[in-house]
This record gives structure tokens, sequence and C-alpha cells, in this order.
């Protein structure tokens, strides 16, 4: 075949030909590697030999590989290279996914065979990953349908169809509103601004051609623009351009899209006999019911308001001050919480910023793993699929791990947010193959190119996934890596955060941008004293999106998502100056697809997890402590989903978490 997409990739590490490859390879690569996957199946589900581990389920992990090769690809360039034939190709890839993946799922002679397998396991001498497959297998038979008959099934098939149109369209709505939105900024619009914030802003205006500095809807340069800018004028149209992403009339607007998106997963949720899409969500997670989920965020959410009401208190005086009247809104926030920040802490991230260096950062993530798990990282030099995308082969003890990847800066033709993603994961069935890892972010670019200290979390948090990936050390893809509890996937990653804030990691790490000095021992010690600064306000802002989302599913679905959003948010005193994270137009999470949708509460419960886990690591010999590393890497990161989530931290901490390490580590505990 000519198609690089099918062909096989005799490149380092088989690392994808992104040189050879061009948008015209993708539909027919598709078309090909679905025939080639149905066939596999067909074969599999038609068989005449009795139904066993091997030809069945063993069978399934072995089809589909032209799929993954194609789709690791083309996914990959979607998200963080688009433009507007991948647009158009991801509109038209996402329903024919959708109905091949639901053949496969209601396919009755395939569905027959797993379900006899299922029946007699306990005669099978299967091995503990063998039985966990086994397991995940038939329940994801069930949950997709599969038991569904007649009309049932027919109305499942639109459902999953329709709901893969809507996650695409909602997806890139976003992205055009993100794009096409910025402010142009005149001299004297720059003023307050530190250097950093101009040079990113100046950045960005040479990416949209727009002949001087400008403020985009990128995170990474709309909340400095936020913190620093002393026109509120600007601030406030900046701001509200942030949060009306997806909700501003015309062909982009979400909510009539979100509000489909929640009939229609409830009315999936009803079909397979559960009372709510969340019931119906949550069972397989960590949490298993919505009242479990709710309980969390209530223990938090109580503390966190009063925290946030009393520091907006104390914010309205600051604004009143400077002679401004009225209520603090939410376009202050960051403005004059910076300023505290300065006044209370002696820190501001001006004179902070330039020790946070991204390839110092990427240094210390890098030095972190391999002082924990031996890790070594060497660069690449390969074609990836844009310029600012680099590599490095992940090493151990001179044996090869794995490829990461990482894709930092902001642009047009990127997806908002952060992730990590492999475009191959782990697994030794049918034969052995090595992760390729990617870290997709969306900082500032400038040169040198200088992270917030909210950046370098970030950077931090994306390396805890990789690891994840990287270490995972299974049989099976399907339960490779990440391919876990959607509560439990984020320990790993929100783990690796506290490594940041190891004072020998700083020290080490954090240098000066021009004169490479290590931060001051004295600048040091603020930074760890402000850790859990603001942190009302942060915590305010996630656990009213938590519960936003959770109240979408947990019951009726709403037919007007944003009259619910306001009720929710009253029904919880929610601050007047700060909004949601995400509001419900541009709430990618939960409406681009289903990963996170009841489950935007995850973060929190793996949180819970994450300060328990590092206590570990400070009750034993610090945070480099090699027995405790050893045990978080054979219990919770080699392991990925051959266990159950819970039984995994068992076994590495001895006992289940409660919330007040929680409150503790983000300074919310009761003096």
């Amino acid at each position: 075949m000519t198609n690089p997409l099918l062909q096989d990739w005799n490149t380092p590490f088989q690392i994808a030909p992104f040189d050879r490859i061009s948008d015209d390879d993708f539909a027919p690569a598709l078309e090909e590697a679905l025939a080639q996957h149905a066939a596999e199946i067909e074969v599999i589900a038609s068989s005449d030999t009795p139904a066993s581990f091997a030809n069945t389920i063993e069978a399934l992990e072995a089809a589909g590989k032209a799929l993954d090769k194609v789709l690791g690809v083309f996914f990959t360039v979607a998200g963080a290279d688009s433009n507007p034939v991948r647009e158009d190709l991801q509109r038209q890839f996402s329903p024919k996914l959708a109905a091949h993946f639901s053949e496969i799922s209601s396919n009755k002679a395939l569905f027959a065979r797993v379900a006899d397998i299922w029946q007699k396991r306990e005669t099978l001498d299967l091995t503990s990953e063998q039985a966990r497959v086994l397991m995940l297998t038939h329940r994801g038979f069930i949950r997709a349908g599969a038991a569904l008959t007649g009309a049932e099934d027919a109305r499942m098939k639109e459902i999953k169809g329709r709901l893969a149109v809507l996650g695409t369209t909602f997806t890139q709505n976003l992205l055009t509103d993100e794009r096409e939105w910025y402010m142009p900024l005149q001299e004297g619009d720059l003023s307050g601004l530190p250097d950093f914030v101009v040079a990113s802003a100046k950045s960005a205006g040479e990416e949209k051609q727009a002949g001087g500095p400008v403020v985009t809807l990128s995170r990474s340069l709309i909340v400095p623009f936020l913190q620093f800018s002393d026109r509120r004028d600007l601030r406030e149209k900046a701001f509200k351009a942030w949060v009306a992403r997806g909700a501003n009339g015309g062909e982009t607007d979400n909510r009539a899209i979100a509000a489909e998106t929640l009939s229609l997963r409830e009315e999936r949720a009803r079909l397979l006999g559960y009372e709510s899409f969340a019931a119906y969500k949550l069972e397989t997670e960590m949490a298993k019911t919505p009242d479990a989920v709710r309980d969390l965020l209530m223990a938090v959410w109580e503390p966190a308001r009063a925290r946030a009401e009393a520091d907006a208190q104390i914010l309205t005086g600051m604004m009143q001050e400077d002679g401004v009247n009225g209520p603090l809104a939410p376009w202050d926030w960051r403005y004059y919480s910076e300023k505290r920040r300065v006044a209370e802490h002696d820190l501001d991230e001006a004179t902070l910023k330039p020790y946070f260096q991204l390839d110092r950062m990427i240094d210390a993530a890098f030095s972190c793993a391999t002082r924990l798990f031996g890790l070594q990282f060497t660069p690449l030099d390969v074609p990836l699929y844009h310029p600012d995308c680099r590599a490095w082969e992940v090493t151990r003890q001179g044996r090869h791990v794995a490829v990461f990847i990482g894709d930092y800066f902001a642009r047009g033709s990127k997806r908002s947010g952060a992730w990590c993603s492999a475009m191959r994961a782990q697994a030794k069935f049918p034969e052995a193959q090595a992760p390729i890892v990617m870290n997709v972010c969306n900082f500032a670019k400038s040169d040198p190119a200088l992270l917030s200290y909210d950046d370098a979390r970030t950077l931090f948090h994306e390396f805890g996934h990789a690891l994840h990936q990287m270490l995972s050390d299974v049989t099976y893809e399907s339960v490779s890596g990440t391919s876990v509890a959607r509560d439990f996937v984020e320990l790993p990653s929100q783990l690796y955060e506290h490594w940041l804030d190891v004072p020998q990691v700083l020290a080490e790490f954090a240098t000066h941008a021009q004169t490479g000095e290590a931060m001051p021992k004295e600048m040091l010690d603020k930074v760890l004293a402000a850790a859990t600064y603001d942190m009302g306000f942060q915590t305010v802002e996630y656990v009213a999106s938590a519960l936003v989302d959770l109240a979408f599913h947990d019951g009726p679905a709403p037919h007007d998502p944003m009259a619910r959003q306001q009720e929710v948010l009253e029904s919880l005193g929610m601050p007047a100056a700060i909004t949601m994270r995400h509001a419900t137009p541009h709430f990618a999470h939960v409406f681009a697809g289903d990963g996170y949708s009841s489950g935007y509460y995850s973060y929190m419960w793996s949180e819970v997890m994450d300060a328990d886990a590092f206590a570990a690591f400070e009750e034993a010999d610090g945070a480099f402590d090699p027995d405790r590393a050893a045990a978080l890497e054979k219990h919770i990161l080699s392991t990925g989903g051959s266990r159950d989530a819970a039984e995994l931290y068992m076994a590495f901490r001895g006992r289940l978490p409660g919330v007040e390490a929680l409150l503790k580590g983000r300074g919310l505990a009761a003096a």
C-alpha cells in the first residue's frame, strides 16, 4: 500500500512518519482500517470453535491494530494542530466511528461468545489480569447495550451516533470561538503589564498577524492579563469574552448542543435500566454513587466558600481604596488578589516568573523521574507534526522504555487546556510494544519561555499522567496505563505535582532566565509559604463546576441547562465575584465527550488520595524515599487497570484516605 498510515513504520521506535503523512491520507486510511477491523470481528463472532479466552477475548485484544495507528495519528493532529480540512474530517469520522463501535458492541453472536466465557470463568484457570480483562470486556458489552434487542437496540445506536456528532461539534465550536477572538492592545493599553506579559501578547499578535500585541483567550495569556492590567475596562472586556466562549449566538453557540447531549445521555441510561446518567456513569468508578460524590464535594465546599467570602471582603476594601466603588467583580479578583499576594507574601509574579523557565521545568520533571524510578531521557531528532514539538527516548538501565513527546506552546490550531495521550499504549500481547506518550500544553510562547507557578504545576501534572503510561507493565492494552477508573486516573498526575514543591527541586531548577542564579532561599521560602494562597477562590470555582456537572446528570435532564446551572449556583450561595471554572457552553470536560461527564469531581476524589499518598513519602525518608517510590511504581504506576483501583491504593498505602489530608493540603482545615 502507498498510504503511509497503513504501512509498516520503519522509523525510530515506529513513531508515525509525520513528514510523509498528508491530510489526504486520513479518509482512505480510515475506511481501510475500519474494514479490516470489521473483518477481524466477524471472524471472531462467526467462529464454529467453542468460545475460549484465547479465541475470543485475546482475539478482541489483538484486533484493530491498523485502526489504532490511523486514529492515534489523526486525533493527535486534530486536537493539537487542527485546520479546516482536519475539522471537516473530524465531523465526518465521528459518526462513522460511533456506528462502527456500536455495531461491535451490539453484535449478538460476539456477545454470546463473551457471555459464554463469562459464565464458565471459574473453570478457566485465568491469571488475575486475564480475569480482570474478561470482567471488563463483559461489563463493557452490557453497559454498551449488547443485551438490548429490537427497537431499543436500534435507538441505542442512534443515540451513540448523535452523541458523537454533538461532542465533535461542541469541541469545534469552542475552538472556533477561542481562535477568532482577540483584543488588540495599543501602547496605552499595556499599563501595569510586566515585560513577560507584553512579550507573550506580542508573540500572540505575530501569530494572529495583528500588527501589534493582542490578548487572546488562551489561559496562559488572559490570566496574567487579568492579574496585572490596571485598565479595569479592558479586564472586563477580556473576561466577558473568556466566559462567553460557546455562548455567543450563531453557528458556534453550544447551549442547544449541551441540552440535547444531556437529554440523550439520560435516555441512554434509562434504556440500560439506570435511574439517571450519573447512576450509570458512577457505577464503575471508585465513588460508585452520586451521593458519595456530593458528600465529598460539599465537605470541601463549605470551608472553601467561607474562605472565599472572607477574601472577597479584603479585596473589596483594596478596590475601594483605589477609588473604585461598587461590588467586587469577577474581572477584579485576580488583579487585587495579585496585589494582596505581593503585600502579604512579598511575592509578585513578575519577579517570580523568570525563575520558572520552561526548559528548566522540563528538566526538573525529568530529574524527579530519574531519582524516583531510574528513568533517563535522551533527545530524539525525528519528524513530528509541528515544529514546536520535541521528543525524547526514555530508557532505564540502557533498556528502551518509551518515547515521550512534548508540545508545550499555545497556538490557534490547538484546542485549549492541557492533556496527556498515548499514540501507542504499552502491551505485551499479541506482541511487546513500548508506549509513545504525549504531553500537550498551552503555555504562552516567548524567548525564553517563562511559566507561571500554576503553569509549572500543569507541566508536572501532565508528566504524572505520562509516567502512568510509560511505566505501565501489563499484558493487555485494554488495561494499560491510564485505562483506569476516571476518579483514579488523576492520582498519579496530581501526586506528581507535589515534587514541584520539594525545596531541593526548586533550589536546583528554579534558576533565573537572565542571570542563571538559583532562586534565593528567602524567595523559595515565600513561594512554599504561599502555596495555599487564594485557595478559597480556586476551590470554589472548581467545586461549583463539579456540582453543576453532577446536578446535570443526577436526575431528569434539564431542558434549559443554563437555567439549571444558575439554580445550582444560587442554592450553593456562589460568591458573586467568582465564576465557575468551566461554565456550561465551554465545559469541554463534560460535553466534548463522555470522558468526564458526571465525573468532573474526579480531580478532587483523586486529590484526597494524592495528599495522603505524598504523606507516605514524608512519613518515610522524604520525597525521594526509594522504598515508597518502588511501591508507587509496583502498585499504581505499572499496574494500569489490571486490578481494582481501591485494591491498588490499599496495596500502596495500607488503607483508604479521608478528606482531612485534602483540606490540610489546601489550607482549608479548621485551625
